[in-house]
């Protein structure tokens, strides 16, 4: 029987609503652990896990039948939840709604983010062909 297989990497980013610094020292290390649980639980792998306390960087390995949109959903809701749960003092969290943060692309084009990650991870490219 054929199969597909698939290799799906995505760096997901997300802030805290209003960008506050809600992920605490005593919140970061086991929201990380939690989040690979739901990752798990949804067939995928977190591969690594790393931010600041008013945002998430995350290195996923996404099942090939999940789309981007859902496992961000899953991943916002279950941890919100679960810091709402844990944390009594943290009953405020939340999560940005949406993948990005208007305020920074008022500032900064799609094009020019998208070059600067471009250079940053040293990946090559032919300006010419970028817009097309």
């Amino acid at each position: 029987m054929p199969q597909s297989f698939a290799c799906l990497h995505y760096h997901l980013i997300f802030s805290t609503k209003n960008r506050l610094p809600l992920i605490t020292t005593d919140v970061q290390p086991r929201l990380y652990e939690y989040t690979g649980g739901i990752l798990r639980s949804e067939k995928c792998v977190l591969l690594a896990a790393g931010g600041m306390p008013d945002h998430i960087h995350l290195l996923c390995s996404l099942n090939k039948e999940l789309a981007i949109s859902p496992a961000l959903r899953v991943i916002k809701a279950n941890s919100s939840k679960w810091i709402h749960e844990t944390f009594p003092d943290h009953r405020s969290f939340a999560w940005q709604s949406g993948y990005g943060q208007e305020k920074r692309h008022r500032t900064t084009t799609f094009q020019e983010e998208f070059v600067a990650f471009l250079q940053r991870h040293r990946i090559e490219y032919d300006e010419q062909y970028l817009w097309e």
